[in-house]
């Protein structure tokens, strides 16, 4: 059972990890739809996602949160400092195979964004996008951010070189698109 919800969208919640959804997280980070997606190389097992849970989960640096509807769990959405300043954040999200298409990673982003800023305090949030992931593309470009740059050929997944699209947005940027 997902934790406690700690912030709350029209359809999801985001909601604390707990050890209870350790099952789900490890089968959907080895699912072979996406894997790729998030340039997963090796599989995980149950010892190394417990790891994870203990190690970076508890990390005040790093938010990880349990996408959610109806408190049933459909993925995780996290953010990252980018660097020591605290200037810059890293969003990163992934959602089961069967949530994809349907607007909740839109949703979970743009909670997570404004998270970045409101209380965070981040000036300045970023998202890579592994190439052939249109999905997670179209997430950002809705949101506002902007095509930074592509780092051609930086990442090996699914058995090839494929390109790093980045994406960002500063905080005036965020609060202005709103009206």
């Amino acid at each position: 059972m997902p934790g406690p919800t700690f912030l709350s969208g029209d359809r999801i919640d985001l909601r604390t990890v707990e050890e209870e959804d350790l099952d789900f997280l490890q089968a959907t980070v080895n699912d072979p739809a996406v894997r790729p997606t998030i340039g997963g190389h090796s599989p995980v097992n149950g010892h190394q996602e417990r790891e994870w849970y203990e190690e970076r989960a508890s990390d005040d640096d790093h938010t990880y949160l349990l996408v959610c509807r109806d408190g049933e769990p459909m993925g995780i959405v996290s953010l990252h400092p980018k660097d020591s300043t605290g200037v810059n954040g890293e969003i990163g999200i992934f959602l089961a195979e069967e949530f994809w298409g349907e607007g909740y990673g839109t949703e979970a982003s743009r909670l997570i964004t404004d998270y970045a800023f409101r209380e965070r305090r981040h000036h300045r949030v970023v998202a890579r996008v592994f190439e052939g992931n249109v999905g997670s593309a179209r997430i950002w470009e809705k949101l506002g951010f902007r095509h930074e740059g592509t780092h051609v050929e930086a990442e090996f997944v699914d058995g090839e070189y494929v390109d790093v699209e980045f994406y960002g947005i500063t905080e005036d940027e965020w609060f202005d698109r709103d009206g």
